[in-house]
């Protein structure tokens, strides 16, 4: 049996009406750190993360000092990167393991100097944790190389993935397009609407939007931008789903289209693969890696289960999806390849065991080029 562990994550990331990908990685991480003998605790943490008021950070002060010496806290990096000062006193009692989802200055739409002052906070909080666990190659390599950290402290855990049934799909194979992003500006909806309007008309289309909607006033203008672009009647915006209703979206659908701005991951690629889904997503941040890549039956080189295309080129997007809509043969050999790809995507399990070294004290899975001579911080 492990020592236990309290695990600090925003308000509400339990609440099925407020779906996000970070969400979903740690709930799905605190059950399989438990099905592994951890007793962890979830602590919903009330507050603006990552810029909380003054009563915000002193109920959060008060919350740890509740913890007795010695415990473990693994935070959620929107709470612990904004409140670096509280991370550092904290530090002379606990052991403190920080998960950066996406580093606080790369959300889009920030004031810049916002961003800096963000950036600067989310150096000094991690500096002062003992561990920080980064859901990507490239999200590591972003701390290590512009905060400084020690790699053998920055542990890498991919997200993983819950394997479904193949989805059937239209007979066709292009028809149908599904959506699975939280609509606000980093997630690249705009561009996505562009390159549809610039389909030819005659093309038979349907896009599905899946995703919670923080901000109506965006919400609102992306439905400005479907009517211009002359799309009601093909483009259905249905707010956030989530169990049964999300996978009857997998189902229906014959492509995942992702085109956000910036993305340290992206868990909906791996959602959609998981369904046997090809997707075509912009190549940035941790994407690429989501996506992978798969053997075609009976050949020797890698391909991706997809395409990876230019973050806000609405051209690129319109042709490539007009390529997918008009080549059968290019829709069934990427479908093949994305049950391939299906069957060698990380488990929640991998994740778990990759954020059990770090909560245990030990150097992080070799991810990077070279091993830092570093210590661990024990304090």
């Amino acid at each position: 049996m492990y020592g236990p562990v309290c695990f600090l994550a925003p308000a509400g990331v339990d609440d099925p009406q407020r779906p996000s990908g970070g969400n979903r990685y740690d709930l799905e991480l605190m059950r399989e750190l438990g099905e592994l003998g951890y007793p962890v605790k979830l602590t919903p943490v009330t507050g603006a993360w990552p810029r909380p008021s003054g009563a915000d950070g002193r109920e959060l002060s008060r919350l740890l000092e509740a913890l007795p010496e010695g415990s473990t806290a693994l935070w959620d990096g929107l709470i612990a990167c904004g409140v670096p000062d509280i991370v550092q006193a904290a530090s002379r009692r606990l052991r403190q393991v920080v998960i950066v989802h996406l580093p606080l200055a790369d959300e889009t739409g920030l004031d810049p100097q916002v961003a800096r002052e963000l950036d600067q906070a989310e150096r000094h909080a991690l500096h002062a944790a003992n561990a920080t666990v980064a859901t990507s190659r490239w999200t590591a390599a972003q701390l290590t190389e512009h905060h400084g950290l020690p790699g053998v402290r920055v542990h890498v855990a991919p997200p993983g993935v819950c394997l479904a049934p193949s989805a059937p799909g239209t007979p066709s194979g292009g028809r149908h397009l599904l959506s699975v992003a939280s609509l606000t500006p980093r997630k690249g909806h705009a561009t996505l609407f562009a390159a549809l309007g610039a389909l030819p008309r005659e093309l038979p289309w349907q896009l599905k939007i899946a995703g919670a909607q923080p901000d109506a006033a965006y919400a609102a203008h992306l439905h400005s931008l479907i009517a211009e672009a002359g799309l009601t009647d093909r483009v259905s915006i249905l707010g956030p789903l989530a169990g049964a209703e999300l996978d009857a979206a997998y189902a229906w659908a014959d492509l995942l289209v992702h085109s956000p701005e910036k993305e340290p991951w992206g868990m909906v690629v791996q959602e959609a693969l998981a369904c046997g889904l090809p997707v075509y997503a912009s190549d940035v941040g941790g994407v690429p890696e989501a996506l992978g890549h798969a053997y075609f039956p009976g050949e020797t080189a890698f391909e991706r289960p997809g395409r990876l295309l230019p973050a806000g080129d609405s051209a690129a997007w319109a042709e490539a999806l007009n390529e997918w809509m008009c080549e059968l043969r290019l829709r069934d050999r990427l479908r093949t390849l994305a049950e391939q790809r299906q069957r060698t995507l990380p488990t929640w399990r991998s994740t778990a065991l990759e954020v059990a070294m770090a909560l245990g004290g030990f150097p992080s899975t070799p991810w990077h080029t070279e091993l830092e001579a570093a210590p661990l911080a024990t304090s």
